[in-house]
């Protein structure tokens, strides 16, 4: 296994200070976004480790900023519709969402695929932030929030090729990964140093069986991947020069998006 290029260091992160009322309150709504039905205090409490009395505090402030919902009859909470005003503010003003709407529409109409745009969510996920399926036909559905794990897919290659990733930390990282088909480790390093020397990547049935992925980065000035163009189709709809042709008008386009955005990446990486 060939060693990792060694590439410039990121500028110092900012130290990060907890603030314990809103890493409560954030924790409470990613779990309310993650369970099926409304769920009681003394429930949620208890599956997040918080106590009940500063979990019920916490909800009836949320509740008040219309971000959870309260059900009287049952003395139940779920995700309230606040959340939906905050996405699509996100939607409507996000400089990356406005960017790669066309690029999203443009892929999708010449390629018949669905075309999907994601964006880093914390340090372990994406997020698909915008969507385009223009008149495909039989497709694969994709939907606006969507999270995944940051290593895994098309997505994942690239993250793991243009991160500052040690061979160790990817080997921890992909342990972690679940697959419908799951490649062996040193199978999927190899593909992401090839990711890393063509610019894109490609995941034929590991994700999921049956569906092939492709993705290109999108970058900032200190080459560091801040978003992604996607399409997603069934394989049996693909072959190998399909697949070369359309990695490379994602590579184009997610250059474009990164100018669009004022990046000028650098040549040498």
């Amino acid at each position: 296994m060939s060693e990792t290029v060694v590439r410039k260091k990121r500028s110092k992160e900012p130290v990060l200070r907890g603030v314990p009322a809103v890493t409560r309150a954030v924790t409470i709504l990613k779990y309310l976004a993650r369970v099926d039905a409304p769920i009681g205090v003394v429930q949620l409490a208890n599956a997040l480790k918080i106590i009940p009395s500063t979990c019920l505090h916490i909800l009836r402030v949320l509740n008040n900023d219309g971000l959870v919902s309260f059900q009287p009859a049952t003395k139940k909470y779920q995700l309230g519709a606040g959340i939906l005003a905050l996405a699509k503010a996100f939607e409507s003003k996000d400089a990356l969402v406005q960017a790669v709407r066309p690029h999203l529409e443009s892929i999708s109409e010449r390629h018949h695929c669905t075309a999907v745009a994601v964006e880093p969510s914390g340090d372990d996920h994406f997020i698909v932030i915008s969507t385009a399926s223009v008149n495909v036909g039989m497709s694969v559905t994709v939907t606006v929030g969507t999270r995944v794990p940051a290593m895994i897919s098309a997505t994942g290659r690239c993250f793991a090729a243009f991160g500052n990733f040690s061979p160790a930390d990817l080997k921890a990282k992909f342990s972690k990964l679940r697959w419908q088909n799951p490649p062996k480790f040193d199978t999927w390093y190899k593909e992401v140093e090839e990711t890393r020397r063509l610019g894109y990547a490609k995941d034929i049935g590991n994700y999921i069986r049956g569906i092939t992925v492709i993705a290109a980065p999108i970058f900032d000035n200190e080459n560091t991947v801040i978003g992604g163009l996607v399409t997603v189709q069934l394989s049996d709809q693909m072959t190998g020069s399909t697949i070369k042709l359309r990695a490379g008008d994602l590579q184009r386009a997610a250059a474009k998006v990164g100018m669009e955005l004022g990046y000028r990446r650098e040549k040498e990486r």
